[in-house]
């Protein structure tokens, strides 16, 4: 299902359909490196995680983490959205994109609409956002789209300290 469009890109949910796309984007090393293995090593387990992770997102919030298609290949490009977690009071806003898509501006252009859509669609007043340490680039593109350092913390069952941003309406 479609959720947003921007001018190079559409948003929409990801599907089962995904499961390879899925599967070469956890297993790239910078999704690794700064966000986390998820260790999904088979179309299998990337159509498990799709179920798991996006479709029970949709189902219980309204939102989740959306597919970004290139509107030129018509290909998912990398993903974009929102995750609320049960140990943050807010939902925050997330974004990964295949090494070859990566500083071409789709992150900025996907994250600036997805900000706006869940501000003014799904009524979200404060989104937060969190990266490791060391996600400089992330960091930078969060600060492009007005969000601000807040403090460090550790999530549950994790010990690496992440940085937490928040953005108020």
């Amino acid at each position: 299902m479609k959720i947003l469009e921007t001018e190079r890109t559409i948003l929409r949910e990801v599907t089962r359909d995904d499961a390879e796309f899925i599967l070469d984007l956890l297993n790239q090393p910078s999704f690794i490196r700064f966000i986390g293995d998820r260790n999904v090593r088979t179309v299998a387990g990337a159509v498990e995680y799709i179920e798991s992770r996006f479709t029970n997102s949709y189902r219980q919030f309204g939102f989740g983490m959306y597919a970004v298609e290139s509107k030129e290949t018509e290909t998912p490009i990398g993903i974009c959205g929102f995750v609320k977690r049960d140990s943050l009071p807010d939902a925050d806003i997330g974004f990964a994109f295949l090494p070859q898509f990566e500083k071409k501006g789709y992150a900025f252009e996907s994250a600036n609409a997805v900000l706006n859509y869940g501000r003014e669609v799904l009524g979200l007043e404060r989104v937060l956002a969190i990266t490791s340490k060391d996600n400089e680039s992330s960091g930078r593109l969060l600060a492009k789209i007005n969000f601000k350092f807040e403090s460090l913390i550790k999530l549950p069952h994790d010990d690496e300290e992440l940085k937490l941003f928040s953005s108020d309406a």
